[in-house]
């Protein structure tokens, strides 16, 4: 366990929801958990108690990716833990595939409408759909063609991890592979009527292009999405769609807006357990940067790549997967050097970029 999390407190202790069935964390706010595949091995999702247009139901928050294995955690879900009642609405809070990758199945399902901010929107309906096989296919995110030459102008240069790179062109769509083709937008400071309460939209950047949090200050309660977790780090990359990001900076420049919230609100994150302590867990996130940031400085007092600072910043062995989001991160971390003007950026010979000291 993280020490950190020692300084947190943690109503439900140890308790998660069985599988296809939903844990009551506040009035009308049920939690469910499903499995996922990856290192990070589960998401959070969120029902809110709701009446719309006279009719009673349920918002869902969060999908979770498209698999036979989540849709029929889902059928449970439908069975045991609506009481009797329809999905009323779709809410995503961004656009990653555990977020996003069934919201087209769950609202016509349910012929529920999709509620989301425009940027994720957008940019998940552009990377869904059919898979091309072309994986020279540019905007790619962590994986395909135009992601393997991105992290290659970062020092990842091996063959094989290039290949495995290039091979995965599909990973978004075979995740995501399709999208409502209309939606509601999100934006920030918006208030959302759900089950008698406003839900105050709070957008993020940094993690995602536009990811919304949501709070109520009737139930003192946050659903934080992505954007605090109460024991790893958020993923904060630099990708190939928007190579000269500094998503770093937006990230924690994100994070003031909580700065109003009370401490003792129920943070409701994507991963890991319910928590109270918001305000200590932001100061953590900013000390664990400033750390890593401190770390990455003193690693190019001669010239770095980002590949060079993967042992810097990861102390533990990476699959494939992993590999992609920690060039990104590895990426955002000298980024956010570079555009303070600490460190210069030089392109070498070999068509690689590295970072030095000023």
């Amino acid at each position: 366990m993280n020490p950190l999390e020692n300084e947190l407190d943690y109503p439900w202790g140890d308790a998660l929801p069985e599988p296809g069935r939903a844990q009551d964390v506040a009035a009308g706010v049920r939690w469910i958990r499903m499995r996922l595949p990856f290192a990070l091995d589960h998401i959070n999702l969120w029902l809110l108690r709701d009446r719309i247009d006279g009719r009673e139901g349920w918002t869902v928050v969060d999908c979770g990716i498209d698999k036979a294995e989540l849709r029929a955690s889902w059928e449970t879900v439908f069975e045991q833990a609506l009481d009797g009642l329809p999905v009323l609405r779709v809410l995503v809070t961004h656009m990653h595939p555990d977020h996003v990758g069934l919201a087209h199945w769950l609202c016509a399902r349910w012929q529920a409408p999709l509620w989301m901010s425009m940027t994720d929107y957008t940019l998940a309906r552009m990377w869904s759909g059919t898979a091309v096989p072309d994986s020279s296919v540019e905007g790619s995110g962590p994986a395909g063609g135009a992601a393997a030459r991105h992290f290659a102008r970062h020092g990842l240069i091996d063959p094989q991890a290039q290949d495995m790179i290039r091979a995965r062109h599909a990973y978004y769509t075979g995740l995501v592979p399709d999208m409502p083709a209309r939606f509601h937008r999100l934006m920030d400071g918006q208030d959302v009527a759900i089950g008698g309460h406003a839900w105050r939209v709070i957008v993020g950047y940094g993690h995602a292009p536009e990811h919304v949090s949501l709070w109520c200050p009737d139930l003192d309660v946050l659903i934080s999405g992505d954007m605090v977790l109460p024991r790893i780090s958020t993923n904060v990359s630099v990708f190939d769609l928007e190579p000269e990001a500094d998503p770093l900076r937006l990230y924690l420049d994100s994070l003031s807006a909580y700065d109003a919230l009370p401490e003792d609100t129920l943070v409701l994150p994507s991963h890991g357990r319910p928590f109270r302590g918001l305000h200590r867990r932001i100061a953590q996130q900013r000390e664990h940067h400033a750390d890593r940031l401190a770390e990455v400085l003193a690693a190019c007092d001669q010239p770095r790549s980002a590949h060079d600072l993967l042992p810097v910043l990861f102390h533990r062995k990476l699959d494939m997967h992993q590999l992609s989001f920690a060039m990104g991160e590895a990426i955002a971390h000298l980024h956010a050097l570079y555009f303070q003007g600490t460190l210069q950026r030089i392109l070498g010979e070999d068509g690689v970029y590295r970072f030095q000291k000023v």
